[in-house]
């Protein structure tokens, strides 16, 4: 009795598992389709190599399906080649970040090395205007400060000798015919006296002596040369006793109350800088003091070696704590850009010249467009065309989504061929902008669906092997 239950139950297992799998085969076939739902299969891709393409089902060379692209209902037709349109999931797991382009202001500071130097402007260099011997030297130390018009030197000179008894003989004369009756002749006096003074101030007499001279009417040996400005003593050009010239430098006076500072920017930063903008510095050697002034000039050169471009700045120096040849750090507070179309600057995708960013164009589909940029600072960038405000660019994730339009594109370039002329433009822009991971989806549903197949297979070997087992019994 047990013998015969035991040969009965694999048959009815084989019979009730065969009839299982023959009604869920009958259902399937007998549930309809609905056509209104069903998407539309435009092509087969490789999964392994994008690139390759079928019209029809096909398999690779390891024997993997191709899966289908499918055409989406809610397509724009309008979307530019390149289009990627990714599901909210896929978004999330890659890490996609968006901003939204903004209408602002951008500043740049800019930093650089400078040389102070002096005020070109606020230095003298004297010179005698005549061959002379210098008598006497009243200041004989450089670094010493002096005032305007102060005495610095007694020369004597032949010439002016000769001028100044010119001079007297003019006013003896003038004094002698300024009571005659002939009004030429008196006038002819008083130019004579008027022009052998104006010789003696062009040699740099004095006033004073010019004056001790018309009162006493006696000729000085040797007369004063003043500083013509207030300043430092900076050089010494001469000796007493020594014989100059007009071509020697007796002194070189520099007014040290307002000085120069020269530094070099790059050539990416020139468009930044201009003429009146602020400027800070500080220096090594005074420590904890930070000096203000303004840019006053950019030089119309670039230095070779370098390449950089000269300007100049200037400071005031009351205190005189800043000193030629000392070195500063500069920093230069460039004018804002106003009013400018703002972005990062990690949303540009820089390629060669090309220089291309990612628009959301609706939830979920990014559009790649070209741009044109402007000046950059501190993380951001000005742009001039391509990009309008309030519209959201791609910050991260954005070279992912660059592959995947580069590769639909190319995709739509080729169909072109595939598909001939039939092809109808909504169809074209539907392949552009399909989903990301849609493909993925349907190559997993797919391997799913051809295991379950091959389970079937082992399924079927099996009940074969349970069924020989069964006659033999039997037999």
């Amino acid at each position: 009795m047990n013998k015969t239950a035991l040969m009965i139950a694999p048959i009815m297992l084989t019979v009730g598992l065969a009839g299982g799998y023959w009604y869920a085969d009958s259902k399937q076939a007998a549930t309809p389709v609905d056509s209104g739902t069903a998407r539309k299969i435009l092509f087969y891709r490789n999964p392994m190599n994008p690139s390759v393409t079928s019209p029809t089902p096909a398999k690779d060379s390891m024997g993997m399906d191709y899966v289908p692209v499918y055409a989406e209902s809610d397509t724009d037709a309008k979307a530019p080649a390149g289009t990627v349109k990714i599901d909210g999931t896929t978004i999330q797991n890659i890490g996609v970040r968006t901003i939204k382009a903004v209408k602002a202001s951008l500043s740049h500071t800019v930093r650089a090395v400078g040389r102070v130097d002096y005020d070109e402007e606020r230095m003298v260099h004297l010179h005698p205007k005549t061959e002379g011997w210098i008598e006497k030297l009243h200041v004989d130390k450089t670094g010493q400060w002096v005032k305007k018009n102060t005495d610095l030197l007694s020369i004597y000179s032949p010439q002016l000798v000769a001028s100044q008894q010119e001079y007297i003989l003019a006013l003896n004369n003038l004094k002698a015919l300024e009571m005659s009756p002939i009004a030429d002749i008196r006038q002819g006096a008083e130019e004579l006296v008027i022009s052998s003074r104006e010789r003696l101030k062009l040699l740099d007499v004095p006033e004073h002596q010019l004056r001790e001279l018309q009162r006493t009417h006696k000729v000085k040996k040797s007369l004063h040369i003043h500083a013509p400005e207030a300043g430092i003593i900076m050089k010494i050009g001469a000796r007493e006793g020594q014989f100059v010239t007009p071509a020697t430098e007796i002194y070189m006076i520099a007014d040290l109350r307002k000085i120069w500072v020269y530094a070099d920017i790059y050539e990416y930063e020139l468009p930044w800088v201009k003429e009146g903008d602020s400027v800070e510095m500080q220096l090594a050697g005074i420590p904890g003091k930070t000096f203000s002034g303004h840019l006053t000039y950019i030089y119309p050169y670039a230095e070779a070696k370098t390449r950089t471009i000269k300007v100049r700045l200037v400071f005031d120096n009351p205190e005189l704590l800043l000193k030629p040849e000392m070195f500063a750090e500069i920093t230069i507070f460039a004018d804002k850009q106003k009013d400018a179309i703002i972005i990062p600057s990690e949303a540009v995708i820089r390629s060669g010249s090309r220089n291309q960013v990612f628009v959301v164009r609706e939830p979920g589909k990014f559009e790649p467009r070209l741009v044109t940029l402007g000046l950059s600072s501190s993380g951001k960038v000005i742009v001039l065309k391509g990009v309008k405000e309030g519209e959201e660019v791609v910050t991260s994730a954005q070279f992912l989504i660059d592959s995947e339009s580069k590769l639909r594109e190319a995709t739509a370039k080729m169909l072109n061929d595939v598909m001939g002329e039939s092809s109808t433009s909504t169809e074209k822009s539907v392949i552009e902008s399909q989903d990301m991971n849609h493909e993925s989806m349907n190559h997993e549903g797919m391997n799913h669906e051809g295991m379950g197949h091959e389970g079937m297979n082992h399924g079927d070997m099996g009940h074969e092997n349970m069924s020989d087992a069964t006659q033999g019994d039997n037999k």
